[in-house]
């Protein structure tokens, strides 16, 4: 549409071509108005910018040294345009001869030796949100991420580039005409560090074949970080194994330290930055106790203001959490060794009616000096900017500088009611010990009453959005999807470098829409300088795995450890499992044991891998003996109940131990005829697999029928969702319905394929493999096994030996000659 023709405030997706001239400020100005008025001309000629234009859906913004064209019309309306104007400037491939560092064609080159002015472009498209936004001659205009990255992408190119994003190749792509066209390039670090993923387009008439100068660069950079991680690695492995036959060191959790572990500590704290802090939790010391959350509020505000400057490393909340209400006790040397930083933030809260109380202090950790201290008097409404000024003074007191963007940044209230401030405060802090659907609705509800009181509290309306992706992952209620989606277009459109923001629209493309590569551009956006960085990797980590990139994701994930080392991180040895890293899954998992003993969730893993690395089944059942009576604890994220947690964990180590009695004892003694939680699974489902593993034929039929409404009409009521696609072939499986078995189990893989989402897909995958076994397609069943035994998250091998699933298989030579191999290397 045209700039006239576009209201304000309305947030829509825009397909973006942004072009750049080349070496466009070291020619003298008249040149440059030359080339300009050259490549204006061109631009308005292309069919695409015609079309555009007549149809009103096209914005035009001068970028001083080229343009930026947003088409609201189809994604590859950029693209084509694109092509047009590379076809007019004569930029073909393949190059004839590159030129301080422009690459040029034969049609450049021809027209340089005729003495013309020859333009050489470089260009990069993108689609994303933009919104409408007023400039300074008070027309309207457009801008938002959507334009930003376009940018980013075409910076990464040289002359000729035509360079795409992710998500605009993945929608290209989807259509066989533009397939040969597109060359991955891979992962590229851009401005404040963020990593985009780039595509080259290109062939025989337009484009660039050639890598771009800053891929290059990135590659040797990682082919650096690669030797240096495996001669670390080196070093780390020599100094496990000393370690290990010397007993050097004692566990720190005993109190005792010796001579030479002292002077470890000490060089390890000497050689952390100095620019390095951690903020611990404030004292509450309001004679009111439930004004903890206000406290708590002010900590996390400080930290988050200081995570927005670039020259600091700031450690994320969840691993300071643990040092709450040590008061005078904290050793603050051990404090910042065990979190690797150099400097301690601490303080006191006291809130009287309308005032607050405020005293801090920065310590340098290594020798226990005091950096800077401040005390502050405000009412309520003048605290809400106080973080700003803290990280202001803090940065200055750690000689960290702020580029003027940061300093605006800090300078920026979220909101200017106090009342809506202390709702969104305790929104927040309910949120960290959220148990119930009753708190959840709770919390929701204290988001809108701080929105209600201020409709311009960006920071409120992005954290409601999250909130409500959330509850729809747990209740599949569309009521939360149209709101988190709702409120992620307001939150941006208000504040559209809002890192909350970002995230809650990544969240919407991941949780709703399974647009990974759009979801991970928000992530990278709202990851940059950002408190959120720790808990965003996490989502990435799991992006890359479901995009197949798991050596990626395993790296994302250890990047969340390293910035959060006390917060026990659950998806990064789960990750390793899924890749039959066992020893790096079994460490991961006691890690995190370490730091959480009481998780259920995590204690069943870490019983499921010792099965699967050793068949031992033994060192399995003392796991789960060793879990206290009453412990409750589950996965991070999910709602399952303990009970049901633990209940089914015992029954799958009975059922594989073929201790079918012991099994059916399991779930009898569960408190309910059903499990608490639907996610777990029905108890009635798994009563019917251990009456047909024990060959009670009937009671299995009986049983799998009680539950067959309800698979049913699982799968009518999501008929896209392969979640309740693959169990409802299993069921039929079960029930001898062969037909209808593959037909829902085929289901479930043409709804996720591998192809889309590696670690969903190998799962469907699997279900289909078990049921051809079931079924009597023992070829097809032996085929997919192969296959999947290589595969990241495919079939276990230990399964396979142990499981009465598999018994249909177990006279079939080819089976047999699986069995008796080694495990399969797994293919990552």
């Amino acid at each position: 549409m045209s700039s006239e023709g576009k209201p304000d405030g309305q947030l829509e997706i825009a397909h973006v071509l942004f072009i750049d001239i080349v070496g466009y400020s070291k020619l003298p100005i008249n040149r440059q108005s030359e080339l300009l008025q050259q490549l204006n001309q061109i631009v308005r000629a292309t069919e695409q910018f015609r079309r555009a234009e007549a149809a009103d859906k096209l914005v035009r913004l001068p970028t001083g040294d080229g343009m930026a064209l947003a088409f609201f019309t189809s994604p590859d309306a950029p693209v084509k345009c694109a092509i047009e104007i590379s076809k007019a400037v004569g930029q073909a491939l393949p190059p004839v001869r590159q030129s301080d560092g422009l690459v040029q064609g034969r049609a450049g080159e021809e027209r340089q030796q005729a003495g013309a002015l020859a333009l050489h472009l470089r260009m990069g498209v993108n689609s994303g949100p933009v919104d409408a936004v007023s400039d300074v001659n008070d027309r309207s205009n457009v801008a938002g991420a959507g334009i930003n990255l376009a940018q980013r992408v075409m910076d990464c190119g040289d002359g000729g580039h035509i360079l795409l994003s992710r998500r605009v190749a993945d929608d290209l792509g989807q259509y066989e005409n533009w397939q040969p066209y597109l060359h991955e390039l891979g992962v590229v670090e851009v401005k404040h560090g963020v990593e985009i993923e780039v595509v080259n387009f290109y062939s025989e008439e337009v484009g660039n074949r050639e890598l771009p100068g800053k891929v290059k660069a990135a590659f040797a950079r990682r082919s650096a970080r690669r030797r240096r991680q495996i001669l670390i690695a080196g070093a780390v492995i020599a100094l496990f194994v000393f370690a290990f036959y010397f007993k050097v060191g004692l566990d720190r959790r005993t109190g005792r330290h010796n001579v030479s572990q002292t002077q470890e500590n000490s060089g390890e704290l000497s050689s952390v930055s100095d620019k390095s802090i951690a903020v611990l939790p404030l004292e509450n010391l309001s004679e009111d106790k439930e004004n903890a959350f206000f406290a708590d509020g002010i900590q996390d505000d400080i930290l988050t203001s200081l995570a927005k400057v670039a020259a600091l490393k700031v450690i994320s909340r969840t691993s300071v959490m643990q040092y709450r209400g040590a008061g005078a006790a904290r050793n603050l040397r051990e404090i910042a060794q065990a979190l690797g930083v150099a400097n301690i933030l601490e303080g006191t809260v006291r809130r009287v009616g309308n005032r607050a109380l405020i005293s801090v202090q920065l310590i340098d950790a290594r020798n226990d000096r005091p950096i800077w201290s401040e005390r502050y008097d405000r009412t309520i409404a003048d605290s809400i900017g106080l973080q700003g000024e803290l990280a202001t003074e803090i940065a200055a007191a750690l000689k960290a500088k702020l580029a003027p963007e940061e300093k605006a940044r800090l300078a920026t209230k979220p909101t200017t009611n106090p009342e809506a401030y202390l709702f969104y405060l305790r929104a927040l802090e309910r949120a960290r010990t959220a148990a119930s659907k009753e708190d959840a609705f709770a919390i929701d509800d204290l988001y809108v009453k701080a929105i209600e009181l201020d409709p311009t509290f960006a920071l409120a309306i992005a954290r409601r959005s999250i909130w409500n992706g959330v509850m729809y992952n747990v209740a599949r209620r569309p009521e939360h999807k149209a709101a988190a989606l709702t409120l992620a277009a307001q939150a941006l459109q208000l504040s559209p470098d809002l890192p909350e923001g970002h995230l809650a629209l990544g969240l919407c493309y991941y949780l709703f829409e399974r647009n990974f590569s759009a979801a991970l551009n928000e992530f990278s956006i709202a990851g940059a300088g950002s408190a959120l960085q720790p808990d965003i990797l996490e989502y990435v980590g799991l992006i890359y795995c479901r995009q197949g990139r798991w050596r990626d994701g395993l790296a994302t994930y250890d990047r969340a450890q390293e910035l959060d080392p006390r917060q026990p991180h659950f998806w990064g040895p789960r990750a390793r499992a899924m890749v039959r890293d066992w020893p790096g899954a079994v460490a991961g998992f006691e890690r995190v044991l370490k730091l959480d003993p009481n998780n259920i969730f995590t204690i069943a893993e870490l019983a499921t891998v010792r099965i699967n690395q050793t068949g031992d089944l033994a060192a399995a059942r003392k796991l789960l003996a060793g879990i206290p009576p009453g412990l409750h604890g589950a996965a991070p994220g999910q709602p399952a109940a303990p009970d049901d947690i633990l209940t089914m964990a015992r029954w799958e180590l009975n059922m594989l131990a073929r201790d079918y009695t012991a099994a059916a004892k399991v779930l009898a003694d569960y408190k309910d005829e059903e499990f608490e939680e639907p996610d777990v699974g029905l108890k009635s489902f798994a009563a019917g697999q251990t009456a047909l593993a024990r060959g009670d034929a009937e009671s299995a039929k009986a049983l799998f029928e009680k539950v067959r409404p309800i698979y049913e009409k699982d799968a009518r009521d999501h008929p896209d969702d392969a979640r309740f696609h693959a169990p409802l072939g299993l069921l039929y499986a079960y029930l001898g319905r062969k037909d209808d078995a593959i037909r829902e189990s085929l289901r479930a893989v043409e709804l996720v394929p591998e192809s889309k989402d590696a670690q969903g897909g190998a799962v469907n995958a699997d279900n289909l493999a078990l049921v051809y076994a079931r079924t009597g397609e023992f070829d097809n069943a032996i085929t997919l096994i192969d296959r999947l035994l290589t595969t990241p998250n495919g079939i276990m091998f230990a399964q396979l030996r142990l499981s009465w699933e598999w018994d249909p298989l177990r006279s079939d030579p080819r089976f047999k000659k699986i069995l008796e191999g080694p495990e399969p290397k797994t293919n990552y």
